[in-house]
C-alpha cells in the first residue's frame, strides 16, 4: 500500500495527518480484501477535515466497486 500527499494538501503536519488517517482506515479494511493487491491512495484537500471512519466508508465503497472485497459466506 502506498500513500501520496502533495504539498497542495498543506504543511508537513497536515500531510502526515492525512497519511495516518488513511493508514488507520486501511488497517480496518485490509482483512476484508481477497487476494494480493497493490494499492496507491491519493490524499485530497478534503482529506484534512475527515476522520478515519469517513475515509474507511469511502475506501470500502471504492474497493467494493473495484471488486477486490471478498464475499463472506
Amino acid at each position: 500500500m502506498g500513500i501520496t500527499t502533495s504539498k497542495k494538501i498543506g504543511n508537513a503536519v497536515e500531510r502526515n495527518r492525512c497519511r495516518r488517517i488513511i493508514r488507520a482506515a486501511f488497517r480496518d479494511v485490509s482483512p476484508m480484501l481477497g487476494g494480493h493487491f497493490d494499492f496507491v491512495f491519493v490524499a485530497r484537500t478534503r482529506t484534512i477535515k475527515m476522520k478515519s471512519t469517513d475515509i474507511k466508508r469511502i475506501m470500502l465503497q471504492q474497493l467494493n466497486k473495484a471488486g477486490v472485497i471478498k464475499n463472506e459466506k
